[in-house]
């Protein structure tokens, strides 16, 4: 071998050598290094828990006489916060643009369309190549047999996968050879081949509808993604509605306990006003005083309850500058307007079942399944491959007169063959097509117990505004009574023929037959909401359309 090559191959030897010193360094490809693994959180973020007291927050109490001070001037504090005004409208605007959940619900159309582009993109081409560079330097016992060589060959190709089943190859293989042997006719020597090669799948894989089983499974999926889209719209536009008549339930409700305050501290003016005059015992004064005293109870309890209302739709429509933390008051501006209802239960039932997306979705899955069996059992066929080459054959002197001679088709050869691979037993896929059935028909079994679920969901409902309508009737018969009944008494009062006591009494049934008049109305709007929810739909006149979030779309 000449000087060249020897030095050619101490290159390479020493360039391995350093491959393999810096591999050992490393640790080597064998063992695992620090750097394989993520360190991710710390132990003691995992493990340790730490305790937590109130100490650093704690607050001075004010002495009992300040007490009703610090009463004022909480509540003075909580009527001061900035109000904003919204309509039941502007809830389900604010959930459309802003909901968070419904946010993240909008990316999965997005991922489902990609899997379809995924598999779609198992059928593009592929365009490959291969090189190769060899020397050999061997001794030999005849003249006839070269001893020294060199070989440099490449070969670009195109493989093509086949929706039917297969895979078409075009091969352009070229090579150039040179030798020692004093007998080679053509030194150094060239070749350049055409060749054209199909594998392709007589059984197990076979045919178009198997091949693009994932393509359909995927772009049901997609469908189910967007119905799934759908129905979380639905469910936070509702939920946007349950919270805002929620607030506007404990709004009023506070209402109800201030004025329910105005009426003790009335009487207990009144009450303060007949002890001056001597007309009744200072007892009196006791009671209508301890009674205004369980009036600031029931207000903070009220108050607080409308700041959890306020978080909780605060939270569903999530707008820009009316975050959890912020001070601000939402004000409901849509005052509900109850209409009484008769409706078709039947018709109901019938649209809830058409119009759900839960629904839709199981006929979407159920399609799924029966092309999921079908993919299954092609899979239990045995294979059954045939493999055909066809070659036209170049060679000469340079690479220009081997693809001259290739042109002129002189030399040409072809090869068929057929490849079997049948399984004994062939438990493992049979088992996968008896599962693949099963779950058919364990989803036929879920449709028909979803179908019994909203048929219960939408009667319910319709029994909930039924029963709301009645109860907002007598409640409000019971408040013009009990209001009847606390003039009365306050009368009785006046004259001495009552005592502090059964006024204030009077008056909590009079806050109690309000609350529950408004708890009533509020259930009336929630149940209609139920309703809607459960036929598929969205309370009011608009409709909605819910686009998903691609941020990759065209």
């Amino acid at each position: 071998m000449n000087q060249g090559a020897a030095r050619a191959g101490w290159i390479a030897a020493c360039l391995l050598g350093t491959v393999c010193s810096m591999l050992a360094a490393c640790a080597g490809p064998l063992f695992s290094n620090d750097a394989d693994y993520d360190p991710g959180a710390s132990i003691e973020r995992l493990r340790i828990i730490n305790s937590r007291n109130f100490d650093s927050y704690e607050a001075p109490t004010p002495p009992p006489e300040q007490l009703r001070a610090a009463f004022d001037e909480k509540r003075a504090e909580y009527a001061g916060r900035e109000r904003v005004p919204l309509s039941i409208e502007d809830v389900r605007e604010a959930v459309l643009e802003n909901n968070l959940d419904l946010e993240v619900a909008r990316v999965a159309p997005a991922i489902a369309n990609q899997n379809i582009l995924e598999e779609e993109g198992r059928f593009e081409a592929i365009f490959t190549t291969s090189a190769i560079w060899s020397e050999t330097d061997a001794p030999t016992s005849s003249r006839l047999t070269s001893a020294q060589s060199t070989f440099a060959s490449i070969e670009p190709a195109v493989q093509v996968p086949l929706r039917t089943g297969g895979t078409a190859e075009f091969r352009l293989p070229m090579t150039r050879s040179r030798t020692n042997n004093e007998f080679s006719t053509l030194n150094p020597a060239y070749t350049s081949d055409l060749e054209f090669s199909l594998s392709h799948n007589l059984l197990r894989g076979a045919g178009r509808r198997v091949n693009t089983a994932g393509i359909r499974i995927a772009g049901i999926e997609e469908q189910i993604s967007r119905s799934q889209l759908k129905a979380e719209a639905i469910r936070q536009i509702a939920a946007g509605d349950r919270a805002y008549w929620r607030l506007y339930q404990a709004e009023v409700e506070l209402d109800v306990r201030q004025r329910e305050l105005e009426l003790a501290e009335e009487q207990l003016a009144r009450a303060q006003r007949r002890v001056d005059a001597g007309d009744v015992a200072e007892i009196e004064v006791l009671r209508a005083q301890a009674g205004r005293a369980e009036r600031f109870e029931a207000i903070i309890r009220a108050e607080t309850l409308v700041r959890a209302r306020e978080r909780e739709l605060k939270s569903v429509v999530n707008i820009p500058g009316l975050g959890l933390k912020t001070p601000t008051r939402i004000e409901p501006s849509s005052p509900p307007d109850p209409v009484r209802y008769e409706f078709d239960r039947s018709t109901l039932i019938d649209e809830a079942l058409a119009g759900r997306m839960e629904m839709l979705e199981l006929e979407l899955r159920l399609a799924a399944d029966v092309i999921s069996i079908d993919a299954r059992r092609n899979e239990a066929l045995p294979l059954l491959v045939m493999d055909y080459t066809y070659r036209l054959n170049g060679l000469g002197e340079s690479l220009g007169d081997a693809s001259e001679v290739m042109a002129e088709d002189d030399y040409e050869d072809w090869s068929v063959g057929l490849r079997a691979e049948i399984p004994i037993g062939n438990e493992q896929r049979n088992a996968a097509v008896r599962r693949a059935i099963l779950t058919r028909l364990q989803r036929l079994a879920t449709r028909d117990a979803r179908e019994q679920a909203i048929t219960v969901e939408v009667l319910g409902a319709i029994d909930e505004i039924d029963s709301a309508w009645q109860r907002l009737l007598a409640a409000r018969q019971t408040v013009i009574l009990n209001g009847r009944t606390l003039q009365a008494e306050q009368r009785q009062f006046d004259v001495g023929q009552s005592t502090s006591t059964d006024v204030l009494d009077a008056s909590a049934r009079l806050a109690d037959a309000q609350s529950a008049e408004v708890r009533a109305l509020v259930d009336y709007q929630v149940a209609q909401v139920d309703l809607a929810f459960a036929t598929g739909t969205l309370l009011g006149q608009a409709r909605v359309e819910i686009e998903a979030n691609d941020p990759f779309e065209r």
